[in-house]
């Protein structure tokens, strides 16, 4: 590719013309044969839009296009790894907010060594930030040990809120992070001990079960949080300390009274057993309005790569599966904080080649974009 256009000039008053060359934009992939605005378009339609390589490939060539899926791989690559600085400031300015919402879930990557084909490997996100600076951060491992956290989350302290899975627990125990528990999970585990009943029998009135009794108080957790959602971080505090804790005594002196009463290894017993397990995290989020009740968010976060996992199916390399999460994480960043994706992508690679220094490259994150747009 060449770096100088060249052009023809006429000098007047003289018969003889002269050369002059400018130089061409810098561009994120050096040699590369696309631009930016394609290249952009294609990270767009994969991870964005659900739109395979392959499908690409086939939509190029039917243009007139051609430009193999190894090439157009090679350049999602090439990007992520450009973008590697940007995305470690994104996760330092995560640690500087108060609370992380953690997740992780099952990737198919074929070429990773030493592993299986067919064995479980990992994308994990992390959800958090100062408020109006949130972030949406991917992370490809093809383990989920503890280990995974405890460098995520290397100098994070605050409130971390997750399911129950104890692989979080060792970052907690050495960050003294606060670990919050999530009532999404445990409320469905009691609706599935719900869903497992006997119908009744024409005529005959349902029997109402420890699950359905469990079900009834989690729910009015429910209700209280849908009305007091508007209010301000303090009265969430002041609601809850005055009508979630009391729900939340009657329905633990419910669990103490019926557990034993309950095979263990049946669904409801399972389920009180959670629930008995989680109690303490469970109950964090009544001790400060900025909390939430459950770790919703993020799996709504996580969900836009599960999605698009369906169509994609795999990844080919841990390269491509860690250029995955760097998008996605762009991506997903750039919607949570009101930017359109493929404008964010195209402004971040057109300046990413000038950046000289950490404030040029902290420039480009999204909130401060955000805020050059608007003029404050």
């Amino acid at each position: 590719m060449q770096e100088k256009a060249v052009f023809v000039e006429t000098v007047e008053g003289e018969s003889k013309r002269q050369i002059k060359t400018a130089m061409m934009p810098k561009h994120p992939i050096s040699r590369a044969m696309g631009s930016i605005s394609l290249m952009c378009f294609v990270v767009i339609a994969k991870y964005a839009d659900g739109l395979p390589l392959y499908r690409q490939e086939g939509i190029l060539s039917r243009y007139g296009g051609d430009i193999s899926r190894a090439t157009l791989a090679n350049w999602v690559i090439a990007l992520a790894k450009q973008l590697q600085p940007l995305m470690n400031l994104m996760r330092e300015h995560q640690h500087t907010g108060s609370v992380i919402m953690a997740d992780e879930t099952r990737v198919q990557v074929l070429k990773e060594p030493d592993k299986p084909v067919t064995s479980d490997k990992f994308m994990w996100v992390t959800l958090g930030g100062p408020p109006g600076e949130k972030s949406i951060l991917f992370e490809y491992d093809p383990s989920r040990r503890g280990e995974v956290p405890l460098r995520l989350l290397d100098g994070f302290t605050g409130y971390l809120q997750t399911d129950g899975y104890t692989g979080y627990n060792a970052v907690c125990a050495q960050n003294g992070n606060i670990q919050l528990g999530c009532w999404d999970h445990a409320r469905r585990k009691f609706k599935d001990a719900q869903d497992a009943q006997p119908k009744p029998k024409k005529g005959k009135t349902k029997k109402i079960t420890k699950a359905d009794r469990i079900l009834s108080h989690i729910n009015m957790l429910y209700m209280i949080e849908r009305q007091i959602k508007a209010l301000s971080i303090d009265e969430k505090h002041q609601q809850r300390q005055q009508r979630s804790l009391p729900v939340l005594n009657k329905l633990k002196l419910y669990l103490e009274n019926n557990q034993h009463k309950v095979p263990k290894d049946s669904l409801t017993g399972k389920a009180m057993t959670y629930l008995s397990n989680q109690w303490q995290k469970l109950n964090v989020y009544c001790s400060n309005g900025e909390l939430n009740i459950s770790n919703i968010l993020a799996e709504n976060a996580i969900r836009p790569f599960v999605i698009g996992r369906k169509a994609w199916l795999f990844s080919d390399t841990p390269a491509g599966a860690r250029a995955s999460a760097t998008h996605y994480s762009l991506i997903e960043t750039a919607k949570a904080n009101g930017l359109e994706p493929y404008a964010y992508l195209k402004q971040v690679l057109m300046a990413l080649p000038y950046a000289e220094s950490v404030e040029d490259i902290e420039a480009l994150l999204p909130w401060n974009i955000k805020k050059a747009e608007s003029g404050k």
